[in-house]
């Protein structure tokens, strides 16, 4: 049976020294997880800046020298909320960069898990040029986009449409042979905004800047809401127990999705193509022929 819990994995947390990763951490080591802390603070093992290229490749390298049998999962926290390129450095490619170059390492696992850290900003509309540049894989090309809004005033734009291209990324590979095809499962968890030091610092620092937010962001749990809670939902889907979901996007945003988006997601069923209908109808007769049970 499997193992529902953390003891003698091995996982890594990006972000590690301060705010959500840091309590991710913490949580997973109190629980029995070996964790290897990474970051750009005090306390970390890994000491490297996901948005250089070198920085992302000393990670990997030194995770490999640190977990050479293998490690069991990751939590990418490590992102910024900056109205500049820098963002799309950091939270997209840096984040990208660090799941593709452990995948092997994760392989090696008998139940390896990623999780990356979205937002619920990504309910908001971004700009589509930008996400779709992130999307093909140019880094230059992306950095390129984000500097034209911020000199176009649209800096606000960057850092949610580098989160919507993010979850777009998961949904799009998680199925894939590389990934769920190797049993590795790959999800991202999307907070609300929540009492972090650095949220508490900068964007809710004002009463008129909270009631911006409250607009754009309604939380009928209570804004800022608790790390912890955040953090929890992180170390479940990096456990063993987390066995059957991958491709999620799990909003622990305090209910901004359900107000914002009500039943949107779920609204309309599944259209399938014409190729997908014909099989389906094929394996239809042939479960008939055979005396099946035929369900649909």
């Amino acid at each position: 049976m499997q193992s529902t819990g953390h003891s003698e994995r091995v996982y890594v947390v990006t972000g590690a020294d301060s705010g959500i990763g840091a309590r991710v951490a913490e949580m997973l080591a109190e629980r029995g997880a070996r964790v290897i802390r990474c970051g750009l603070g005090d306390g970390v093992e890994v000491n490297a800046d996901l948005a250089q290229p070198e920085g992302r490749a000393r990670l990997v390298e030194a995770v490999r020298a640190l977990a050479p049998d293998g490690v069991d999962g990751l939590a990418l926290v490590a992102g910024v909320g900056v109205p500049t390129a820098l963002s799309v450095r950091l939270n997209f490619f840096g984040t990208i960069a660090v799941i593709e170059g452990l995948r092997p390492l994760l392989a090696a696992s008998a139940a390896p898990r990623v999780v990356a850290v979205s937002s619920a900003s990504a309910l908001s509309a971004g700009d589509d040029a930008l996400i779709e540049t992130l999307l093909g894989g140019g880094e230059a090309a992306a950095v390129a986009v984000a500097d034209r809004l911020v000199a176009a005033g649209r800096g606000s734009l960057i850092y949610r449409s580098t989160k919507i291209a993010l979850n777009r990324w998961v949904r799009r590979h998680a199925s894939d042979d590389e990934w769920a095809g190797r049993g590795i499962l790959l999800n991202a968890v999307a907070p609300g905004l929540v009492a972090t030091e650095t949220a508490m610092a900068t964007v809710l620092a004002s009463d008129a800047q909270a009631k911006v937010l409250a607009t754009a962001l309604p939380q009928p749990l209570g804004m800022p809401g608790p790390v912890e809670a955040v953090a929890e939902q992180i170390a479940w889907l990096i456990a063993p127990s987390s066995a059957f979901t991958t491709g999620q996007i799990l909003f622990v945003d305090g209910g901004a999705d359900v107000v914002l988006r009500g039943e949107g997601p779920y609204a309309e069923g599944v259209r399938y193509g014409p190729l997908a209908v014909a099989r389906m109808l094929f394996w239809s007769a042939v479960a008939r022929m055979r005396g099946d049970r035929v369900q649909g």
